[in-house]
């Protein structure tokens, strides 16, 4: 019961899918790239804008602020990195011939109770 061939529908809704990860990924790397230009170029702009040496209450928070500037593109560029990797590399232990093996085993074990 070896069949290559797939239903039009299932193979557009495929496609469909691909595109739509491919699309969200595209607009994950872009929304990446202008928020942390920002971040980075204007550092102490946000820092001293948005809260007042007075209002920090201790030197330390400053120093933690300025961790966080550099942190979040680190950390964010390691999840922007696992959906790209979710996105674009096969994956050989669950991929689409993994998933067609167990379909094609199910059905068999079904044909054969019957």
């Amino acid at each position: 019961m070896k069949s290559k061939k797939r239903k039009p529908s299932t193979s557009y809704e495929r496609a469909h899918k691909r595109v739509h990860d491919i699309k969200g990924f595209y607009g994950h790397l872009a929304a990446y790239v202008i928020v942390n230009l920002i971040v980075l170029l204007t550092p102490g702009k946000f820092i001293f804008t948005l809260l007042s040496k007075e209002a920090l209450g201790s030197p330390g928070f400053l120093n933690w602020v300025d961790w966080n500037v550099y942190g979040t593109p680190i950390v964010w560029g390691v999840a922007l990195l696992i959906h790209g990797l979710s996105v674009f590399v096969k994956n050989p232990f669950l991929g689409k011939t993994w998933e067609d093996r167990q379909i094609e085993k199910y059905m068999n074990e079904d044909i054969r109770e019957k």
